[in-house]
């Protein structure tokens, strides 16, 4: 019997945005960033970290994986910290914000450019070496016509060579036995 899957552990993670903290209920920090859609470890440069505050918590682990913009201190004190000497009388603090979860954006579709070209120099390929092996074909041939044309003068010429031969040998014979006769 298989065991059931276990539910991964969401732990709560912040970065930091501008005036406001990115939190996200991820099983993991690879997860965490990937939600963020971070280009380098911020863990490791310290930039992100645990979030244990039950207050921080509780909006991001209802919206598990989506990024949960939430105000860093009052408008009033992100204003002292700027030191302005004014610092506008606002409202506390802002609710949490649920930022819509991105869609992860597809690659571009493949380019078929490069098997289009390595299609067409097979195919080039193929005809170039059937031409050239038609061609080696009809030179076979031609040579064989030639190698048959040939025999047949050999044996001709052969045959007549034979027939001179068997002429002055007759020939021969002749004036050897008018000699001997004579």
């Amino acid at each position: 019997m298989a065991k059931p899957k276990r539910k991964a552990k969401l732990k709560v993670f912040s970065t930091p945005i501008g005036f406001h903290d990115a939190l996200v209920a991820a099983p993991s920090q690879k997860a965490a960033l990937d939600a963020w859609g971070a280009g380098t470890n911020l863990f490791s440069q310290g930039s992100a970290h645990i979030v244990t505050d039950a207050k921080l918590t509780k909006v991001p682990l209802e919206h598990p994986g989506q990024v949960v913009k939430v105000l860093r201190g009052s408008e009033a004190e992100q204003f002292a910290a700027l030191d302005r000497q004014k610092a506008p009388k606002r409202a506390k603090a802002r609710k949490a914000e649920v930022l819509p979860k991105k869609s992860k954006k597809r690659s571009p579709r493949p380019s078929r450019v490069a098997l289009a070209r390595a299609e067409s120099a097979l195919e080039e390929l193929e005809t170039k070496q059937a031409s050239e092996s038609d061609k080696l074909d009809r030179e076979i041939k031609a040579l064989e016509q030639r190698r048959r044309d040939l025999k047949r003068r050999h044996e001709r010429q052969r045959d007549e060579a034979r027939e001179r031969v068997e002429d002055e040998r007759s020939d021969y014979d002749r004036a050897i036995h008018r000699y001997e006769a004579g």
